[in-house]
């Protein structure tokens, strides 16, 4: 008996120290730990989803809007339990009627973070009543509300504004450490890549709380995001869309005359500031497209269009700058006193030290001085300027006018251009030995010669305001979604140039005879109610007919505007771009 008292004293010891351990361990875990355990089981029923800002607005001079955003409704998934499950995926490809393979790589490349997974933006009611409707079968699946982006005019201006889609796996391995994350909108070019940072805003977010099986039952609080920055253009949209309107109607015409073209740059600014009042680039596309997800489809149909509808070509087009380079190599021989205004020339129809090279059609016009020789667009006679200035002096003014290096104009994706020079043909050709007729071809704007019509513009605007190398620009003002002005961005001068005032003036008079008499260019501009400087020009392509230029400026007493039009294969200047240039002429000057 004794023995089975000291078994009992000894089991109850043994059960109060286990109920006594159980005890401490309990306190421990309720009273110290307690608060950490808690955010732990907060973390299991508690998600955070962040809502991306809405993008800033975009604006023309006039706050006139040109891309906005609207109300819209997303879908995402959230990887709340782990790995989502392949029926989800397949569930849901059937509901939106989007590829499962697509949705199925996109989630792949997801694995392991803890980001939603946005699946489709801008879904019909009826893509949302689908959802609604099989709620039950979709853990992990969220429809929130977010913001598309909207180009209310379409294809007006696509190439200026740009476009913006879903950030792909490299660009956000590179803008991680920016707080880019998977299913982001991010821009893919334009204004939209070139100031995405700014329109971006700050992203706010949602706690939702989920039950055991990962779907949302409750939206437990909310962080609204901040908006991204509004930007306020240079562009005049009335302006701009007289410019598309233009562009669009002469390639109707050329077609009906059997010039088959749909590649055309243009771009008017002003030359007192650089400030850019509109541009256009043909082919075209819809940027709304983008904004809610291309199909295969229209993507194909861009993607296999020779005539390159993604490509700026105002920025990034390269063509040999033509006749309208000669106005620059004109002010060269001028400058470095290889020809006066009143020295005359004889055109024989070819140069004594090149016979090969002459003038279009075999003319021959005789006597002439630089006036005439602009006027008439001679070659001749600019092949002996290039023969007195040598390819050097050449290949100095170019750069000086902007040839070779990019303008600076906010947006990505600006060619640099090509200057001829000695250096440029040992590196592309391995070869060092220049010849005289190469001098000859780049003093025409031939050769090696290349500029983008945005570099063109530069340059006629120097020939316009007296030697100043303004920096182009788009967006003149930032401001916050109160209105506030946070950025006011001025005109920039890249440099100043001392010109003789004189030659300055010779030249531009030479441009305004383009438009009088016999000039090239009076056909065009010859009883336009304003005084205009212009400059025809015809580029040869070894891919097919002519480039075709048109440049212009006006008034030209005291030039406002300045005009670039640039038709790809589109033959003689004067046909295939001068009514372009008038018909913008036309519209800023309200006539």
């Amino acid at each position: 008996m004794k023995r089975f008292d000291n078994r009992l004293e000894l089991f109850a010891l043994i059960l109060f120290c286990i109920l006594g351990g159980l005890a401490l361990r309990l306190g421990y875990l309720q009273i110290i730990k307690g608060d950490d355990y808690a955010k732990l089981a907060d973390g299991n029923r508690i998600r955070l989803i962040s809502v991306n800002a809405p993008r800033g607005l975009i604006l023309d001079r006039n706050n006139e809007v040109l891309v906005s955003n609207r109300a819209g409704f997303s879908v995402f998934i959230v990887p709340f339990k782990g790995p989502i499950d392949r029926k989800v995926v397949k569930l849901l490809s059937e509901l939106l009627d989007i590829s499962y393979e697509s949705l199925d790589k996109k989630i792949k490349q997801n694995e392991g973070r803890v980001d939603p997974i946005l699946v489709k933006a801008d879904l019909t009611p009826e893509m949302i009543a689908k959802v609604e409707e099989r709620r039950g079968a979709l853990p992990g699946v969220v429809i929130e509300a977010q913001a598309v982006r909207d180009y209310p005019n379409k294809e007006i201006a696509a190439h200026m504004l740009g476009y913006i889609s879903e950030i792909n796996e490299e660009t956000l391995k590179k803008r991680k450490e920016l707080d880019y994350r998977s299913g982001d909108l991010i821009g893919q070019s334009g204004l939209e890549k070139f100031y995405d940072t700014e329109l971006r805003g700050e992203r706010g977010g949602s706690q939702i709380e989920v039950d055991v099986t990962g779907r949302p039952i409750n939206v437990l609080g909310k962080k609204n995001p901040t908006p991204g920055l509004n930007l306020k253009l240079t562009v005049d949209a009335k302006l701009q869309k007289a410019m598309e309107e233009a562009v669009d109607n002469h390639l109707k015409y050329l077609k009906m005359t059997g010039v088959e073209t749909q590649a055309v740059a243009a771009v008017a600014l002003d030359p007192r500031n650089g400030k850019i009042l509109g541009m256009v680039s043909r082919p075209v596309f819809n940027p709304n497209f983008f904004a809610t997800g291309i199909s295969q489809k229209e993507w194909d149909k861009l993607r296999n269009n020779p005539f390159d509808p993604m490509t700026n070509k105002v920025i990034s087009g390269e063509y040999p700058p033509g006749s309208p380079f000669k106005v620059v190599a004109g002010l060269a021989a001028l400058e470095e006193k290889k020809v006066t205004p009143e020295e005359k020339y004889f055109d024989g129809g070819n140069h004594p030290l090149a016979k090969e090279k002459g003038n279009a059609g075999g003319a021959a016009l005789g006597w002439i001085d630089l006036r005439r020789a602009i006027q008439k667009s001679d070659n001749v006679f600019f092949y002996e300027m290039g023969y007195r200035l040598g390819i050097n002096t050449i290949s100095k003014y170019a750069r000086m006018f902007g040839m070779g290096e990019k303008t600076g104009v906010d947006l990505a994706g600006e060619s640099d251009g090509l200057v001829a020079s000695r250096e440029y043909k040992k590196k592309a050709l391995g070869n060092d030995e220049w010849y005289i007729v190469e001098t000859m071809d780049a003093t025409i704007g031939q050769g090696f010669q290349l500029s983008s019509p945005i570099q063109m513009a530069q340059m006629i605007s120097m020939i316009a305001n007296g030697g100043v190398k303004y920096k182009p620009y788009l967006v003149e003002q930032l401001t916050d979604n109160d209105g506030n002005i946070v950025k006011q961005i001025e005109p920039q001068i890249i440099e100043k140039y001392q010109f003789s005032q004189a030659n300055l003036n010779f030249i531009r008079e030479a441009m305004y005879s383009t438009t009088i008499e016999d000039g090239n260019a009076v056909g065009i501009l010859g009883d336009f109610p304003r005084k205009i400087g212009a400059k025809t020009g015809t580029s040869e392509n070894s891919h097919g007919r002519d480039h075709s230029w048109f440049v212009a400026y006006g008034p030209h007493e005291n030039p406002e505007i300045v005009v670039v039009v640039l038709v790809e294969q589109g033959g003689y200047g004067a046909v295939a771009a001068g009514p372009i240039a008038r018909k913008v002429l036309n519209s800023y000057f309200g006539l």
